[in-house]
């Protein structure tokens, strides 16, 4: 083996490297060769928004064998919490059900996610809901996460970073593979995978079939998850196509109203207050069926095509279903909101309100095709293509149950309903140009064109018409993102510098949320990046300082729309700043410690806070000068050792990140504490097992050192009068996470 190349290989965490190189460290000589003949048979690759090395942005590749070494049932933002800027979050509090990611401070709205170059994020919200496709990690065979505004890509503006995955390629070899996880709140997870290997001279067929459940380190917030994977693959000497499925079905009760300090005093840290009410004896319940369920599809149809010696097409066809609700019980709700009457009980008492149960429902179809071509000679590589992308997303609430009622209700009566359509196209051209001695050229230039309307009703009761508010909403949108820089690559050192632009449109609740008089504007951000990293057989060193300049970012200022509803209002000038510095170190050939940090400073200029009376009625505003951007830790720290002995493998990882506010008016009452969370990694795979390729045995200790955190939550506030003067309150909610727990693996391959 090339020590130079199975160093670099462990230099991936510097994100200077490409991905080619990951399976390389302490890869075993009969998973190499199985490696080898299946990059021969990779068949496609929608490569056109990947980095390379010539590419002037700041990356960082997570390779099949880190993704199969912390692959136990948590979520994919779990197996990618030790690269840099990342923070993750978690609900249910164990790293199963809803999770989540932030990159500089950026949440999943502001970060385009790809699978096979097909976006990831709803059309609508923005966001990624991992829980819809539980254990996609067990078929995945890299990660790429560019920060910052990145390469142009399909889908949402990427305002914080980009994370593309590419799905396993066609496997040559016939195999089986079955795995099993379990460990603490009855966390487990079973997988079994197949491969037919390479018949007729052309096919092949891959499958995956998974189930994770767990009750959740939170009360009741308890996942029931399945998913599937299925490919059909065709090679030849020039043509490449690959059909996937893949999706997943998810049951999970509801943990994401989080629970403020005093209830977990009084009630401890598990405390979960979602699905609360008091039964007709009058004492506290909690309603069984409180939880979110969804089903999703995804169907690619990928095409790879060389034509002659230098150039390739690629395209692709995808379309994805969408169907599911949640079950929530209300308390105390007006009836006039959900398209009830008052009613008169027994005591001749008019009843307005009650508590009743409801059902949110989405329905949604997104679809699409892409196409690109590549053309690579001498000094020159140029990628040119384009996207067109629709979506259709129907949203409908019932009323299932209310108590006592008196009068005629239909079965799940239905008391609101809008449909949201949007076309979302791009066209682009990239390339870099070798101009001398190690120095590139990038250039990257996208034109994206978006067209959005809703119609119908929203879920939000207009006290002013006396009916569910009208939705009338008709936008257009075209956005201009150039991207430019230099790079340079010689004897181990990498250097770049790069300007772009970014633009990001509104999300549905923008809209939704608000009212006519505070529809918001596009976003729009200006990149710089500055970064160098040298790597050697011994060290690796690297070093990216960024600012991301943001005119009309959207942040919550405490306003409310005519409804009630928090809204997001551009403010004028915002930032990001920062650097990240990376670094590596091995020693001898079964020790390496790997670090990176991140020092930010991140900022809303003339920040103007809003409060409400009564969180309602007679707003009055703070002039709060230049405030932190919410959710927004100046310093992240990631740490790991590694070893590695004959079979033998250990890992202690650490992560520190600094206190954060979850407003963006800096008060303290709305702070969440620094924290050290350490995780022990131990496994061991046994080989020369008679029928058996391999057994691996894996062991996590989470949170080895039992500190008690919360990496998430919400606020916020009112005031009230008190002798004619304005008396402010505020409040919160912390999403607690587990302390001390378990999750062991048994992993066998045939």
């Amino acid at each position: 083996m090339n020590k130079r190349i199975s160093w670099g290989a462990l230099m991936t965490c510097v994100g200077a490297l490409p991905v080619m190189a990951e399976t390389a460290v302490t890869t075993p000589a009969s998973a190499q060769e199985a490696d080898s003949v299946s990059i021969e048979l990779k068949g496609v690759e929608i490569t056109a928004n990947r980095a390379g090395v010539k590419t002037p942005v700041a990356f960082t590749n997570v390779g099949r064998k880190e993704i199969a070494r912390k692959n136990d049932g948590r979520d994919i933002p779990s197996i990618l919490e030790m690269t840099p800027s990342i923070v993750t979050t978690g609900d249910a509090g164990g790293g199963i059900g809803y999770s989540g990611l932030r990159v500089r401070g950026s949440d999943a709205s502001r970060i385009n996610i790809t699978a096979n170059g097909v976006p990831i994020n709803d059309s609508e919200s923005h966001n990624v809901y991992w829980v819809n496709m539980p254990d996609l990690a067990s078929s995945l065979r890299d990660i790429q996460i560019q920060r910052g505004a990145g390469t142009s890509a399909n889908g949402a503006g990427a305002f914080g970073a980009s994370i593309n995955m590419l799905t396993d390629s066609p496997s040559s070899e016939r195999s089986a593979m079955v795995s099993a996880s379990y460990g603490s709140f009855n966390s487990n997870k079973q997988t079994i995978k197949v491969s037919s290997g390479l018949f007729g001279d052309h096919w092949t067929v891959d499958a995956r079939f998974s189930h994770i459940g767990s009750d959740g380190y939170i009360d009741r917030a308890f996942s029931k998850l399945w998913s599937y994977m299925g490919q059909l693959a065709y090679r030849g000497d020039n043509t490449s196509i690959r059909l996937l499925a893949f999706g997943g079905k998810e049951r999970t009760y509801m943990a994401w109203d989080y629970a403020s300090k005093e209830e977990m005093e009084e009630y401890g840290r598990r405390y979960n207050p979602c699905g609360k009410y008091t039964d007709s004896n009058g004492h506290t319940a909690f309603y069984a069926d409180q939880c979110d369920n969804f089903t999703q599809h995804h169907f690619q149809l990928l095409l790879n095509q060389n034509i002659g010696q230098f150039l390739t097409l690629n395209a692709a066809l995808h379309y994805t279903k969408g169907d599911g609700y949640y079950d929530q019980y209300k308390t105390k709700r007006t009836l006039e909101e959900y398209g009830l009457s008052p009613f008169t009980d027994q005591d001749g008492n008019l009843v307005t309100k009650s508590d009743l149960i409801r059902l949110k429902n989405n329905d949604n179809d997104f679809g699409g095709g892409m196409l690109n071509v590549r053309y690579e000679r001498g000094p020159m590589a140029l990628v040119a293509g384009g996207a067109a992308n629709w979506h259709r997303g129907n949203h409908f609430g019932q009323v299932k149950w209310v108590r006592n009622y008196v009068g005629p209700i239909n079965p799940l009566q239905q008391y609101y309903h809008n449909t949201g359509r949007k076309f979302d196209s791009n066209v682009f051209i990239r390339g870099d140009y070798d101009i001398w001695n190690g120095i590139s050229a990038y250039a990257d230039l996208q034109f994206r064109h978006i067209h959005y309307t809703i119609s119908g009703e929203s879920d939000n009761f207009d006290w002013n018409t006396g009916d569910m508010a009208n939705l009338g909403i008709h936008r257009d949108w075209n956005f201009f993102n150039p991207k430019v820089g230099l790079a340079y690559n010689n004897g181990g050192h990498r250097a770049y510098a790069s300007w772009s632009v970014a633009h990001k449109e509104p999300t549905r609740d923008n809209f939704t949320d608000s009212d006519p008089g505070h529809y918001p504007e596009a976003e729009r951000m200006f990149d710089y990046e500055l970064g160098y990293s040298y790597t050697n057989p011994l060290f690796s060193v690297g070093a990216n300082l960024y600012y991301m300049d943001y005119k009309d970012q959207l942040v919550v200022t405490g306003q409310l729309s005519d409804t009630g509803n928090a809204i997001s209002v551009n403010v004028p000038d915002s930032y990001r700043m920062g650097i990240e510095l990376q670094g590596a170190l091995r020693p001898t050939r079964w020790f390496d410690w790997q670090i990176n940090a991140t020092l930010s400073r991140n900022r809303i200029k003339d920040f103007v806070e809003y409060i409400y009376e009564d969180e309602w009625t007679n707003p009055i505003s703070f002039d709060r000068g230049d405030t932190p951007i919410a959710f927004s830790p100046d310093f992240i720290l990631h740490n790991a050792f590694n070893f590695t002995v004959a079979g033998f493998e250990a890992s202690l990882m650490s992560r520190y990140v600094s206190s954060q506010y979850m407003n963006n008016a800096k008060s303290e009452d709305a702070r969440l504490d620094s924290y050290f969370v350490s995780d022990l990694s131990l496994a061991y795979t046994f080989k020369r097992i008679p029928s058996m390729k391999e057994l691996r045995l894996g062991f996590t200790i989470y949170n080895l050192f039992n500190e008690k955190y919360c990496n998430n939550g919400y606020s916020g506030a009112g005031y009230y009068l008190e002798n004619g003067a304005p008396v402010i309150y505020r409040y919160a909610g912390y999403a607690a996470q587990a302390t001390t727990n378990v999750l062991a693996t048994v992993t066998l391959s045939f």
